[in-house]
């Protein structure tokens, strides 16, 4: 076989029935052989490869498997860097393979040549580049595995057109492990049980790394053991259900305000699938000055490096809490519930009149079912929607969390509508970020996807004019944005249905109504700009800064 011939195969037998990208001259030999298999592999065209990769990247956050996407050489590649970095920050399997000039070319500057492996070295759990054919079955199934292996991530090959057309036999033989790179589980967890057994507050953090390991009945029991109220952090969304009677929701800077002031007021916190980034631990002087952290993460990097914990597990989540869960006594701590009902009563609803985002994103919640993905871009829309939407399955969020990238949810909304066998999804996004992605609504009108892109509309860059109203004496420096641009026009240009909503009434009819989900719809949502996210603890500060109103 020809090395894409060989690359198709192993995709195939990788179990990959979905692949996105966008076709150009190094990557001609690799889409011939998917229009050949086209009754195997299905191919989604994007109107951008930073689309692409983005689709790719929400694909595999539904299904926990990685996502694959195809670029070709120079811009190709380098539209793909945004997307690949996201995917590492927030730890998703993704696999990106490009093209690039043949091998005896490299290096002479030729036509859209450019070094991706050495770009994008910085942002990818590992990438290669394949100067042998005989190489190449071994290094796709390597790829694989070290993508979604361990803490999972992004992946590169860069595939040179020499090695394209080069034959090799294809024996599908290839022996590949990582098995010293994945930490069982079975660290000493005596320490750590030892603390929770003097604690009177203990409190359980639950990051990605939940979600990742499929861990979310296991915090839940232990929870419950302990009576141990559960904070978030904004990849933990959707990792317990949000009905679960000791989920207090998101904590951190535009956290929940009981999550996060049992975060402040714990003797114990158990961290588990998190990396403690500024926005979720502010201060980190006083985040752990009057308790005990122990810090359970299945990449021993993480352990100490936003925050010491006194006791570090490394290991397999679901496996490390189920050792706790049998180990640990069963604690009532009835004082500590108590004065979580009491940081739950200062919770009030932070936003004014009634067409606000609160109550936008309730009534689009009540809309949908909980087998619904809803997708998110950057900014004050996604803050809303980490704090009031009502996640009760898990991989149903998909968000931008490490890299914050506006542009982000257009093309995961696609990918994960595809993955989630083209079921009703909805994106939440806003004028500033569906602005940076805007074209990929030409993809899901091409797909006939079900997606209801809801636009919460304030003609500013609010989060960046909200910084600017707190820091800045209300200098709103280039983030008033005045555009006259008509978004459901925009939404019928593009072959899709457009709507505009004004008042909650005016919502209700057009989602109750007019909704027909054949194809993707529109509904552009006017709010005050001035609206903020709150609660708001601002940088570097802590639980005694909180701005509530």
């Amino acid at each position: 076989m020809t090395g894409a011939q060989i690359l198709v195969e192993e995709l195939i037998n990788q179990g990959v029935d979905t692949v996105f990208g966008y076709p150009g001259g190094q990557v001609l030999n690799i889409y011939d052989e998917l229009y050949k298999n086209a009754h195997r592999i299905k191919h989604i065209l994007t109107a951008h490869e930073q689309g692409a990769v983005h689709a790719a990247d929400g694909y595999a956050r539904v299904l926990d498997k990685p996502g694959v996407v195809i670029a070709t050489s120079g811009p190709g590649a380098t539209n793909l860097v945004t997307g690949i970095a996201n995917a590492y920050l927030d730890s998703i399997p993704v696999i990106a393979i490009t093209g690039n000039v043949s091998t005896e070319l490299l290096g002479r500057d030729s036509f859209q040549e450019v070094d991706i492996v050495g770009i994008t070295q910085p942002i990818v759990k590992h990438n290669y580049i394949v100067r042998d054919v005989a190489d190449l079955e071994r290094i796709i199934k390597e790829a694989f595995l070290i993508a979604n292996t361990g803490r999972k991530g992004p992946v590169l090959i860069d595939l040179p057109k020499s090695v394209q057309v080069s034959e090799w036999e294809y024996k599908n033989e290839a022996k590949v492990s990582v098995k010293n790179l994945v930490p069982s589980g079975n660290c000493d967890i005596s320490e750590a049980v030892e603390a929770i057994k003097r604690s009177k507050r203990p409190f359980i953090y639950c990051g990605g790394g939940v979600s990742a390991a499929g861990a979310g009945e296991e915090i839940m029991a232990l929870s419950r053991k302990l009576s141990a109220p559960v904070g978030l952090s904004m990849m933990g969304i959707s990792s317990i259900p949000h009905s679960f009677e000791y989920n207090l929701g998101m904590c951190g800077m535009h956290g929940r305000y009981a999550s996060s002031a049992a975060q402040a007021n714990a003797d114990l916190i158990i961290a588990a699938g998190v990396r403690f980034s500024d926005r979720a631990t502010g201060n980190t002087r006083e985040y752990s000055k009057r308790c005990t952290v122990i810090h359970i993460d299945i990449d021993a990097s993480e352990i100490g490096k936003n925050v010491s914990p006194k006791i570090g597990l490394c290991g397999d989540i679901k496996t490390v809490i189920k050792r706790l869960i049998n180990e640990v006594p069963e604690q009532k701590n009835a004082q500590w519930l108590k004065d979580i009902e009491e940081f739950k009563a200062v919770e009030t609803g932070f936003t004014n009149g009634s067409f606000n985002p609160k109550n936008i994103i309730n009534l689009i919640n009540s809309s949908f079912d909980e087998d619904t993905v809803v997708a998110t871009d950057v900014g004050q829309h996604q803050m809303w929607v980490a704090q009031h939407y009502r996640f009760e399955k898990s991989r149903r969020l998909l968000t931008s969390g490490g890299l914050g990238t506006m542009g982000f949810g257009m093309g995961a909304a696609i990918g994960g509508c595809i993955a989630n066998d083209r079921k009703p999804t909805v994106l939440f996004t806003s004028d500033g970020s569906f602005g940076m992605n805007l074209i990929e609504m030409a993809t899901a009108v091409s797909n006939n996807l079900p997606l209801v892109v809801v636009v919460l509309n304030n003609g500013t860059l609010g989060m960046v004019r909200q910084w600017q109203t707190a820091f800045f004496e209300k200098r709103y420096s280039n983030t008033t944005l005045d555009r006259k641009t008509d978004f459901p026009l925009l939404a019928k240009a593009f072959g899709a249905k457009g709507y505009s909503a004004e008042t909650l009434e005016q919502l209700r009819d057009i989602v109750e109504n007019k909704l027909d989900f054949n194809g993707p719809s529109l509904i552009d949502c006017k709010i005050d700009k001035d609206e903020r996210v709150l609660p708001f603890i601002p940088p570097g500060g802590s639980i005694k800064d909180i701005v509530l109103n």
